[in-house]
């Protein structure tokens, strides 16, 4: 059951929709209803999202009560890596609106509509226009849709009204110039509300994950923590003829034999790989062995409408397998998957952990994986990977220092949205920005200085630096 302090609809939604709530849903609402920044960092399947959303949900339904409704102004801002993620929680936020607001008019109360749109690069135009006439309370974006938002002076206006900014799967960018250029997206966010919002970061557990705290704020923040460790049924597969320098076409058959028999075996496999490139030529192959109806490839240079299909079809059960780069493993509702065969290593510990947490995703189910070695130094690492894994071991993170690429690119787009800037001001609300908290002013001055005396050669790294 929900605490006492959600009105008494919602309470009853949840009840008659979950029951019991996870441990980190509890503790987050503890935390972002007094107010605080908060990060929650658990595994995939522990409800994360509706912890960050559901105190939001609550404050404008009851507002929506009030004699004067609901003002159409944005008050939550949700921001995804991924453009699909953004479209998969827009569509998984229209169902909990709409039954909570069938659920009030049956208890009697006359409850206003709350309103979602998402902001990314697949967004119509005509879509984007009718956002900036009729803001919605709940804009979901992407980091490099918000800041586009936040220089154009119609997008500006419509963001000065937000209470809360929710930042989604945050592991994923903070060891990268996208994460650089999100925290300073964040900064200027809050500029222009002219307060500082409320931040809500959701994460897979990192290490240490304080500093995945003071990456989404450098206020005080509360963490919950609910640890990354949960029951795994994970192996390395390794081929019968042996390993080499370079993969065999002797090896790949037998890895392919070896990935239909698993397909076969299972009702839906989720195959991850690290290349676009692998991803269509495995596609191919096991079009051929399991008929082309049954199999599928998604990655990021995909058009948005093959990659919904996809999803579509693995949702409802209509794909025995799908081959994935990075493009869907970020929380993606893909339905029920049973396996997940990772291709190669990912590199990394949490990599590894959030594409198997793909399957088994419920808070009660066990993730099943298979990591396939394409050489013999792939061997190793795969077999030190699992070995971590069985033994509660993560990757410690690295925040970049102060990339100036990303900062030449946003001071020149905070300068060009039409509001004068002291130097020492515009100094002050980068520094706010956690990669960017010891730039001294002598560096901060070159930065400046660069686009005054040769424009083509920042708009150059700008381009470089543009994770669009």
């Amino acid at each position: 059951m929900l605490p006492t302090d959600f009105h008494p609809v919602l309470r009853q939604w949840w009840q008659g929709r979950f029951g019991a709530p996870t441990e980190a849903q509890s503790e987050g609402w503890s935390a972002i209803r007094r107010g605080a920044d908060t990060l929650i960092a658990a595994p995939t399947g522990s409800g994360k999202t509706l912890a960050a959303f559901l105190t939001s949900i609550d404050h404008l339904f009851r507002e929506g009560l009030d004699e004067g409704g609901l003002p159409d102004e944005v008050r939550v801002i949700y921001v995804s890596p991924l453009k699909a993620l953004s479209a998969d929680i827009h569509k998984n936020l229209g169902e909990p609106r709409r039954e909570i607001q069938a659920l009030a008019k049956e208890m009697g109360f006359a409850a206003g509509k709350i309103t979602a749109a998402v902001r990314s690069g697949d967004t119509p135009q005509n879509e984007r226009a009718a956002m900036l006439r009729t803001p919605p309370h709940i804009l979901v974006t992407t980091p490099e849709s918000l800041y586009l938002l936040l220089t154009a002076e119609r997008s500006r206006d419509m963001l000065r009204t937000a209470r809360v900014v929710i930042v989604d799967e945050i592991h994923a960018v903070l060891q990268s110039r996208r994460g650089a250029h999100l925290a300073l997206t964040l900064e200027r966010l809050d500029h222009i509300c002219g307060r500082k919002l409320q931040r809500i970061g959701l994460s897979a557990t990192q290490k240490p994950i304080e500093e995945v705290a003071r990456f989404l704020t450098q206020r005080d923040c509360a963490i919950v923590n609910r640890g990354h460790k949960r029951k795994m049924d994970i192996a390395v597969e390794v081929p019968g003829s042996p390993l080499e320098a370079v993969m065999s076409h002797e090896v790949w058959k037998e890895i392919y034999d070896r990935l239909v028999a698993l397909i076969e075996s299972h009702r839906t496999t989720l195959i991850t790989v690290n290349t676009r490139r692998l991803a269509e030529r495995m596609a191919h192959q096991l079009s051929e062995r399991l008929g082309a109806e049954n199999v599928a490839a998604h990655h990021g240079s995909l058009a948005k409408e093959v990659r919904l299909d996809a999803e579509h079809r693995l949702r409802e059960g209509k794909l025995k397998v799908l081959v994935a780069t990075a493009s869907l493993e970020l929380g993606i509702d893909i339905g029920h998957v049973d396996l997940v065969c990772q291709i190669s290593s990912p590199h990394r510990i949490a990599t590894f952990l959030q594409r198997v947490g793909r399957s088994g995703h419920t808070i009660a189910g066990v993730p099943k994986g298979r990591v396939f070695p394409l050489t013999r130094d792939d061997l190793i690492e795969c077999a030190a990977m699992v070995r971590a894994v069985h033994d509660g071991e993560l990757d410690r993170i690295e925040v970049p220092d102060a990339p100036l690429d990303v900062l030449a690119q946003q001071v020149v787009a905070e300068v060009s949205a039409e509001e004068e800037w002291d130097e020492d001001a515009l100094l002050k609300l980068f520094r706010g920005a956690y990669p960017y908290r010891s730039i001294g002013k002598p560096k901060f001055r070159e930065v400046v200085d660069m686009p005054a005396n040769n424009l083509s050669l920042v708009l150059v790294k700008s381009r470089a630096a543009d994770p669009t």
